[in-house]
């Protein structure tokens, strides 16, 4: 069983390391790009689970068409979040209840943050997205390609554990539909961070209208 509580301690131990080490140019960034295509001028964007900034946030700081916000549980990672995207509202919060109004945003992105929730709350954090979206709102977000739980003692070779559950690309695409999106997009990207060849899934949904 995945504790989120074991997830934020992990985060807060090794944010520096984490920080380091992940690209901030990683394939998450291109489908960034096609999100931010088709956002109206004066977006208001969530990145939700926003670790240290990127590759969201430090992107999203310098566009005057885009106003972003980000949400964290870790608070080692939101200070560097702080760092990397100085102009950009942070908040600490857990993705299952959003901190933020219901229809306050045109997008919200989470890249690496669902793979983190229980299995028992993924479909929370579906329906965080589409309450705090506007109707034809747009999600991004990454999903493990196939669904795998388990934890690592020793991440990134920094005495700390970390804890995932992946619930797969089958799953979190049927939880998008069942919260009333539509998936526009959806493609793989590598991870630099594992310790195998990865690959994430990548999706860009909209609420329906």
């Amino acid at each position: 069983m995945v504790d989120k509580d074991a997830v934020r301690r992990g985060y807060d131990g090794l944010a520096e390391t984490y920080a380091a080490q992940r690209d901030p140019d990683g394939g998450e960034w291109r489908m960034l790009e096609r999100l931010r295509e088709r956002l109206p001028s004066g977006a208001q964007v969530l990145d939700a689970g926003c670790g240290q900034g990127d590759p969201v946030l430090r992107r999203l700081d310098d566009d005057p068409a885009v106003e972003a916000t980000g949400v964290d549980f870790s608070r080692q990672q939101l200070r560097f979040a702080s760092e990397a995207a100085p102009n950009v509202a942070l908040a600490q919060g857990d993705i299952t209840s959003l901190p933020v109004a219901d229809s306050a945003f045109d997008a919200v992105t989470a890249f690496h943050s669902l793979i983190h929730v229980p299995e028992t709350q993924h479909r929370a954090v579906v329906d965080e997205f589409a309450r705090v979206l506007r109707p034809g709102g747009l999600a991004l977000l990454t999903e493990g390609t196939a669904d795998w739980q388990g934890a690592n003692s020793d991440w990134l070779e920094t005495g700390v554990e970390m804890q995932w559950y992946i619930a797969g690309a089958d799953a979190t695409r049927e939880q998008l539909r069942a919260a009333g999106f539509t998936v526009r997009d959806e493609r793989l990207v590598g991870d630099e961070l594992a310790d195998e060849e990865a690959s994430w899934t990548v999706f860009l949904a909209q609420l329906e209208d």
